[in-house]
């Protein structure tokens, strides 16, 4: 992959915050960004979340990979790309252990019929330190939605004693967190459609 700037994204960070109704780990501090960048294979999107606080009280996920379904019940860095103006979207599961999961929508919580992890999906990086932690992921265009519109980057956080927190650019419900509303999806860049998948032979 090459990390040329392909196009006009701003790569500033967009700070998430802990659902109101939970609390999150003391001092922890979590953003994200997103890049689009180019690749030998074409246009992609570079993601990074950073976590900055006491990782060493963050229960993280030993090393693995492939495509692993649940891994949103640990924690777990995540995005939600709405797919033109209807309400179908993507979601993309991206663990601190390598391990991912991506999945289709053809409305809330319906999924596409079918649906199965692609055959190759986004290639993640994961740096860590005492005091931060920064999760990279490589997202190809043939993963994502040919015209994304809205995104929700959010981020489940499990602590070593047990504690789940969920974090959101926006919260759309005070009763309880729901990544899968659109009215979470606040963030909207200006972004070029990708090409069309060749036709198979």
């Amino acid at each position: 992959m090459s990390s040329a700037p392909s196009g006009g994204l701003q790569a500033a960070p967009l700070r998430l915050q802990v659902h109101p109704g939970e609390q999150g780990p003391a001092g922890l501090g979590v953003s994200a960004s997103l890049d689009l960048v180019a690749s030998d294979d074409g246009p992609g999107w570079l993601l990074r979340y950073r976590l900055e606080g006491d990782i060493d009280a963050l229960a993280l996920p030993p090393p693995a990979v492939g495509a692993t379904d649940g891994l949103w019940r640990h924690t777990c860095l995540e995005a939600f790309v709405q797919d033109g103006d209807g309400p179908s979207y993507h979601e993309f599961n991206l663990s601190p252990s390598g391990q991912w999961a991506v999945y289709r929508f053809s409305a809330e919580r319906q999924r596409v019929p079918g649906d199965a992890p692609p055959p190759s999906g986004p290639t993640i990086t994961t740096e860590r330190s005492a005091d931060s932690l920064v999760l990279q992921a490589w997202l190809p265009g043939a993963l994502l939605p040919a015209r994304p519109t809205a995104i929700g980057l959010t981020a489940v956080i499990e602590t070593l004693d047990g504690q789940i927190s969920h974090w959101a650019l926006h919260h759309p419900r005070a009763d309880r967190p729901d990544f899968h509303h659109s009215a979470g999806w606040t963030f909207r860049p200006a972004l070029p459609p990708f090409p069309p998948a060749p036709p198979s032979a």
